[in-house]
């Protein structure tokens, strides 16, 4: 479809992209985006989160020179969870695409996600974390959502995915009211479940594939991972109340404490990918006992 026929024409999709000092990888992200087809109109929303970098100015270069990308100042709060909100609420279509300003969907993705949305409420995209990293650090990662959606181990017991990989009915998103400001991280993990619980279930659509980047230093992965588990405690404690938990919890935090002291004490011996396997391990860990001291609550 011309790029004159999606400007004059309302939407069907809008991919919102929420952007903070992006400009290393923005480039190969809008790019990809820009290269996809589809046979309904579709526009391009990105939600600038107070960058100091010169991504506003990338953006805005893209903006002059493809009519269906807007560029929208999402300043109310620091932090994605704000940028995509102001990104949703701008946005002109029936539904939206997620996309991460570091990511790289496949061809087909927009496709895919499109036709699935025409039928569903709540989709999301299959991740590939093969493409954006190197071979040596895929063990410093989990490979979540390559097959199958990811279920959460505690209650409520529901699916979730990544927030790069998530599709949604614009008016829904609203509905419940976004993403929370309370959930720095895993907000989309606290959206999946809301929005299951209000009764629009998640559908897996295998045909779209959102290639995923991961950190590359052990200092950023080892804060990501600690931030995860501190908000997986958050989680559990607002959700507790939506199914028994799960038995041995203390047994199992006590299991994970010596298996990282042990591979700590190992750590001369270590390749480079079994160092960020370890960061990671450890931030998750320490995060874990963060979230229960800060939120008063037992191990999920």
């Amino acid at each position: 479809m011309s790029d004159d026929t999606m400007k004059t024409t309302t939407p069907a999709i809008s991919v919102v992209v929420p952007c903070y000092n992006a400009a290393r990888y923005f480039h190969e992200t809008l790019d990809a985006i820009l290269g996809q087809e589809w046979d309904q109109p579709w526009e391009l929303v990105i939600a600038d989160n107070r960058s100091t970098d010169n991504s506003r100015e990338i953006a805005a270069d893209y903006a002059k020179r493809f009519p269906h990308i807007r560029v929208v100042t999402a300043n109310e709060g620091q932090g994605t969870t704000w940028a995509v909100n102001a990104g949703v609420k701008a946005a002109a279509g029936r539904s939206v695409l997620l996309c991460d300003s570091d990511d790289v969907p496949s061809p087909g993705w927009l496709a895919a996600m499109g036709n699935a949305l025409a039928e569903r409420d709540f989709v999301a995209c299959r991740m590939d974390v093969t493409s954006l990293n190197p071979l040596d650090e895929f063990g410093s990662r989990p490979h979540p959502q390559t097959e199958r959606l990811m279920k959460i181990s505690y209650p409520p017991y529901l699916y979730h995915a990544g927030g790069s990989t998530l599709g949604f009915r614009r008016d829904l998103f609203l509905e419940i009211g976004g993403y929370d400001p309370r959930f720095i991280y895993l907000h989309e993990t606290d959206f999946c479940f809301r929005m299951q619980l209000a009764g629009h279930s998640l559908t897996f659509v295998r045909d779209a594939v959102q290639n995923v980047r991961f950190r590359r230093d052990t200092r950023a992965t080892f804060y990501q991972s600690m931030h995860w588990g501190e908000y997986n405690v958050l989680l559990f404690r607002k959700y507790r109340g939506h199914g028994e938990p799960a038995r041995g919890r203390w047994k199992r935090l006590m299991f994970d404490s010596l298996h990282v002291v042990r591979l700590l004490s190992q750590w001369r011996k270590f390749s480079p990918g079994q160092r960020m396997n370890t960061m990671w391990l450890s931030g998750w860990l320490i995060g874990k006992l963060k979230g229960m001291i800060l939120y008063r609550s037992a191990p999920y």
